[in-house]
């Protein structure tokens, strides 16, 4: 079986490399063909020139269904308000999103973008001359595809699926014991620190199923790891080389290894005891090949953190792609796998000759080419499963950049969904939609930035259009989007903090995107950094120096046009400034510079890192006794973690700092830990300890308690667009570099941290 993997990577490697790029040749004929036509256009082409000038002319005299009406400017505002508060009485009749709510939504929000897309492309084009024409014809390709994959994530949440109380009904197999194949979980690591995978490995043998097995898979041949197998007693796999990265890694140990269906979890994500229960029920139907479970994570989100609201906000991002996008795509049967927390049928697996080694994305491609099988792949969107998030913007750009990469490859490998056999439409629909984002997420946001800045610098509009039409065809979808965001994706994330992580991820992920599309195959397997602590504020520059610049050529954009000239008039042409003879395009630029300024603003406070211990500290109230000697103290945890507790007497300890004590769980187990703190707070009194060195027994009690307890990790509901506005505010208000000055004593238990409890986010600090 090995020599058949090998053969087989090595054809596909040969494949790969010496097949010609179509992807590239197309992208570059349809650019050269732009190009040439508007260097046509430029140098005076009169068949050219009198295209652009019929095309213009149509533009001045579209159909009359594509005029605003002729009545007074509030009447204007009538389909905005009626369609507006269409969408607020539904949110509210309605607060997670039904069959018949969800159907109304779409089908407003719908209507409403092919409106506005049909005046855009037939109506709003400035074809002039051939500078102006070029930014509005640039900025039209800007937007469509972001509507092209709106408009498909809206038919395909049409037929959403949630899979719980399927869950509930096939479990119940494998709890009285009736269908129990056996299980390899198998656990790939590189480089990641000891402890990350030692917690790891603790969590996967603390899953409450017999007929399982955990395997190790070293692939960074470490004394270290065969030694941490060893000590914790799962089974070590190790390879003597990295070819295929972690796909090659999985491959190597599916030779070895010989489980009905096979868990992958990555190595710093900690399971709970019941995850083998809730998904192995769905393998009594033969058609299913992977099961695809909920990812959360148990550190604060960088970004997040770094602004000082990680409580608030949570993993933005990731909750909605896990808690919405999952849910569309698996109604279409095209979920996404994303490389931990699954698990699959070994005989559906082998028919596709293990995991894919021809991308980066070896998850995302295995799954694609199961259901060209036709197969199915499915999402069960319960949090089964906790990670660790980068630290910093740093590793988490680095992230982002591999799974945009692999995403891109999808071009130029023979699992393309796009035209591998054996997908139907609906498939290939979602898999377009999700490579559009990484196009709209990067180079549209880049696009629209400069785009705010043409005309108050240099008087041009790539956009025209009466004031009457902007409230008529505009305001409407823009308004309706705003209200519905935050409820569509099941308050997952809001549209303004979705903006802020787009804006602060644009330029790397552009270039990232740019670069893959000519050079798809020129990076090798980069692991994200993890595990890292720091001590000190840092900035990372490299990542905000473009959105420095935008944000000074944004302020002075705006200080010109309120008749302030920052710079020599020389600079920039004459215009029709905010301040002097305004019109609305003024207004409309004025409102898109003032939003760009502060998301600006925001993204560039996000990129400062804030210190961080290596060690979470959880929210954990329970009652405890303290032995010290022959005394006993009874509190209650406040806080907890890996190396320590925290807790809350109701009268001063009669006890001094640095002494030895024995902390007594109600979970029967006990661990040896120093007193290295106490302070009063009012008429009760917080004592730190420190644990002593831990025997491997007391660490796993200690693993399981914080992080393997069934329904661990609940969902947060983050704020709506109103609210985070105002904490994004308060953000900038109070930065965590000048406010926040305590977080300079980490490791320390009094930092706020991200914890769950009771579906809410807590904050362990002090007060």
């Amino acid at each position: 079986m090995t020599s058949g993997y090998s053969s087989r990577s090595r054809y596909g490697h040969f494949w790969r490399i010496g097949r010609p790029r179509i992807a590239t040749l197309a992208t570059l004929g349809i650019v050269t063909l732009f190009i040439a036509l508007l260097w046509g256009w430029f140098c005076g082409n009169a068949p050219i020139n009198q295209m652009f000038a019929q095309l213009h002319l149509g533009q001045q005299h579209p159909p009359i269904w594509l005029e605003a009406p002729f009545v007074p400017l509030p009447y204007l505002l009538l389909p905005a308000t009626i369609l507006a508060g269409i969408a607020l009485i539904t949110v509210q009749v309605s607060p997670s999103p039904q069959i018949g709510s969800q159907s109304l939504i779409i089908a407003i929000l719908l209507a409403l973008q092919l409106r506005y897309l049909t005046w855009r492309i037939f109506s709003s084009l400035n074809l002039a001359d051939p500078l102006n024409g070029t930014l509005s014809l640039m900025l039209l390709l800007l937007e469509l595809p972001i509507f092209l994959g709106g408009t498909i994530q809206l038919f395909l949440t049409l037929r959403s699926r949630q899979r719980k109380q399927e869950a509930d009904r096939l479990s119940e197999a494998v709890l009285n014991g009736e269908f129990t194949p056996t299980v390899d979980i198998l656990i790939p690591t590189y480089n990641e620190g000891v402890d990350i995978v030692r917690r790891t490995i603790i969590g996967c043998q603390a899953i409450e199923y017999k007929h399982k097995q955990v395997y190790l898979l070293d692939d960074g041949q470490r004394s270290e790891m065969k030694q941490l197998a060893r000590e914790l007693g799962c089974e070590y796999i190790a390879r003597t080389d990295n070819r295929f990265a972690k796909a090659g890694n999985l491959n190597h140990a599916l030779a070895q290894t010989d489980g009905e269906l096979i868990v992958v979890f990555d190595a710093d994500f900690v399971p709970t005891p019941n995850f083998l229960t809730r998904t192995v029920g769905f393998f009594q139907r033969q058609q299913i090949a992977l099961v695809q479970t909920h990812q959360d994570f148990y550190n604060a989100d960088p970004f997040a953190y770094n602004l000082g609201l990680e409580n608030q906000l949570g993993h933005p991002l990731e909750e909605i792609f896990s808690r919405y996008i999952q849910s569309v795509r698996d109604g279409a049967n095209g979920t996404l796998c994303y490389g931990s927390s699954f698990i699959l049928r070994r005989s559906h697996l082998m028919e596709i000759n293990g995991f894919y080694t021809e991308s980066l994305s070896e998850d995302y491609f295995t799954a694609i080419r199961l259901l060209a099988k036709h197969h199915q792949v499915i999402f069960l969107e319960e949090r089964l499963s906790a990670g660790l998030a980068p630290e910093n913007v740093s590793a988490s750009v680095v992230q982002r950049q591999r799974w945009c990469r692999g995403t891109i490859q999808s071009f130029f490998v023979n699992a393309n969904p796009l035209t591998i056999p054996g997908l139907n439409l609906r498939q290939r629909s979602a898999y377009l939609e999700g490579i559009l984002v990484w196009l709209t997420s990067s180079i549209s946001r880049v696009g629209f930035l400069l785009m705010s800045l043409v005309y108050p610098l240099f008087g041009l509009k790539p956009i025209l259009g009466s004031l009457a039409e902007w409230l008529y065809f505009f305001l409407p979808v823009y308004v309706v989007n705003l209200i519905v965001f935050h409820w569509l994706n099941r308050r997952a994330c809001s549209a303004i903090v979705a903006e802020i992580y787009g804006v602060a991820l644009c330029f790397p992920i552009a270039l990232t995107t740019i670069h893959s599309i000519f050079r798809p195959f020129s990076r090798k397997f980069q692991v994200t950094p993890k595990g890292i602590a720091s001590d000190h504020f840092s900035f990372n520059w490299p990542l905000a120096a473009p959105l420095i610049v935008i944000w000074l050529l944004t302020g002075i954009a705006i200080a010109k046009g309120l008749g302030v000239d920052l710079l020599p008039e020389s600079w920039f042409p004459e215009t029709s400034y905010f301040g002097h003879n305004s019109t609305h395009e003024s207004g409309l630029f004025l409102f898109w510079s003032c939003f760009n300024l502060f998301v600006l603003t925001v993204a560039i406070l996000a990129m400062v890192d804030a210190p961080r211990s290596r060690f979470e500290w959880f929210k954990l109230e329970g009652t405890v006794r303290l032995q010290i000697h022959d005394m006993s103290f009874w509190g209650v945890t406040q806080t907890l973690s890996e190396t320590g507790v925290q807790i809350l007497f109701s009268h001063q300890p009669g006890f001094s700092p640095n002494v030895l004590a024995k902390l007594e769980f109600p979970e029967k187990f006990s661990l040896p830990a120093r007193v290295t703190r106490y302070e009063s707070q009012g008429k009760q009194w917080l004592v730190t300890l420190s644990f002593v060195p831990l025997n491997t027994n007391q660490y796993r009690r200690l693993v399981e308690l914080l992080f393997c307890r069934p329904d661990r990790w609940q969902p947060l509901q983050t704020p709506g667009e109103f609210q985070s506005l105002l904490l994004l505010c308060k953000s900038l208000l109070r930065p965590r570099i000048l406010f926040d000055r305590h977080l300079l004593r980490q490791p320390s238990p009094f930092t706020s941290l991200r914890v769950h409890q009771d579906s809410k986010m807590v904050v362990a600090g002090s007060k």
